[in-house]
């Protein structure tokens, strides 16, 4: 694979993607770049999104609602993520159960080289718990 240039605007998506605390859409973290003041462009955004999860800067994963979403990578290395629909914390994990089921799966249906995401969406402790009258 090609090593992409470091331009100013894929350094501008790292780090508006940095701060941005949790998982954010391409068009989100474009309109917070702009009004920042930034000229970028919305594909210029998607194109170092894209780049930045290739090489494992980013996370990426789809929302519940078919949206692609992206967060800077907290960790390195194939994890998982558990992720409240209310506030967005997301929790990354390891998870050997599910490594062994879809090695395990992919054996018994004869496929090799299998691959998998798993994001788990529900509701964080704090957004769960019953809110006071």
């Amino acid at each position: 694979m090609a090593v992409k240039r470091n331009t100013w605007q894929r350094e501008a998506v790292r780090e508006a993607l940095d701060s941005s605390g949790g998982f954010i859409s391409a068009q989100g973290l474009h309109q917070g770049l702009r009004d920042a003041g930034s000229p970028i462009g919305l594909a210029t955004v998607y194109r170092a999104l894209a780049d930045l999860a290739t090489v494992g800067e980013a996370d990426s994963l789809q929302s519940p609602d078919g949206e692609s979403l992206y967060r800077a990578c907290a960790s390195s290395g194939h994890h998982h993520h558990l992720i409240c629909r209310s506030c967005g914390l997301t929790v990354e994990i390891e998870a050997t159960e599910v490594e062994q089921w879809a090695r395990r799966t992919a054996s018994d249906h004869g496929f090799t080289e299998a691959q998998h995401i798993v994001d788990i969406f529900g509701l964080c402790a704090a957004c769960a718990a019953p809110q006071p009258k």
